[in-house]
């Protein structure tokens, strides 16, 4: 419970405008939706050297958690972070067969749509680049599913199987078996994670989109997810902001946003307004932060 001179409603307002005007607009949402849509078309055309593998294009990171926020400078541009997974096994393919043979649609994709910027790789992904106009560009992670090492490994751990089934494989340039045959590729669970974030603010996520429904007299399944804000991703959104402002000249020290949204998914425990949440957060989330021998670590 806050305690505070000020009344809880209007902190509740305060603090649940922040998080408003930090929000993208729908309009942007729906474009950068709709290009990673036709970035998916693309790579399932039967011209495309990927197409048999039945491509797979989805949103991770903050677009998908709800938690993106605006740019501090309006010159800054937005990152979509994407996940380009393909039916491939580790025993038919190496990590830099598969991020050329993404490489290449995406590239071509960008020739074909007359794209000015060339398309950049990068350590994990390839990056696409939009005119100025569009504010985003888009980093496309080529992936295939986790052989077995990670499910292995988090089933030790007694992590749910509903989360541990969308581990993937992924491709890095910096990995000492990025070009030969092996089991040994990096791993990561955006949509295990999603799934995970979901259930920590599952009681307000299925209260708002209840109420969604209700007021546009449609279905529950039918309301963007977009659309959806929890305290908990508000609260993100918040703190993600605040590292922004705070760690502006010391980019170094800048905590990365994965550890801000696990820490306070962690600590929140479903309350009904930002306000509770961040006092709850704030509160809690140093609990989650433990000390192995003198160093600081956020479990993954």
């Amino acid at each position: 419970m806050i305690n505070s001179a000020i009344p809880k409603e209007a902190l509740a307002t305060f603090f649940e405008g922040i998080s408003e005007s930090l929000d993208i607009s729908e309009a942007l949402n729906k474009k950068a939706e709709d290009k990673y849509k036709a970035i998916g078309r693309w790579l399932e055309r039967p011209e495309s050297v990927v197409a048999n593998f039945h491509p797979n294009i989805y949103p991770q990171g903050s677009i998908a958690l709800g938690t993106v926020i605006k740019p501090v400078n309006d010159n800054d541009e937005y990152d979509v972070d994407l996940v380009c997974a393909v039916a491939l096994t580790k025993s038919k393919t190496t990590q830099e067969q598969l991020k050329r043979l993404v490489g290449k649609e995406i590239t071509d994709y960008a020739k074909a749509n007359s794209m000015i910027n060339p398309v950049k790789e990068g350590k994990r992904c390839w990056t696409l680049n939009y005119a100025d106009g569009a504010q985003f560009h888009m980093d496309i992670l080529p992936a295939i599913p986790e052989g077995g090492h990670l499910k292995l490994l988090l089933e030790s751990r007694q992590i749910s199987n509903v989360w541990v089934q969308h581990a993937i494989s992924i491709t890095d340039n910096t990995n000492p078996t990025y070009r030969q045959l092996s089991d040994e590729w990096p791993s990561s669970n955006p949509k295990g994670y999603l799934l995970w974030f979901r259930d920590r603010m599952k009681i307000q996520y299925d209260k708002r989109r209840k109420i969604l429904a209700e007021a546009v007299l449609g279905k529950i399944e039918d309301v963007p997810e977009y659309k959806i804000k929890t305290p908990l991703q508000r609260a993100v959104q918040i703190l993600k902001r605040h590292r922004d402002l705070m760690f502006d000249k010391d980019l170094e020290n800048k905590p990365i946003s994965i550890i801000i949204t696990t820490l306070a998914a962690h600590a929140y425990n479903n309350e009904e307004s930002v306000a509770e949440a961040l006092y709850r957060i704030v509160g809690h989330m140093k609990m989650f932060v433990e000390n192995r021998t003198g160093e600081l670590w956020v479990a993954n």
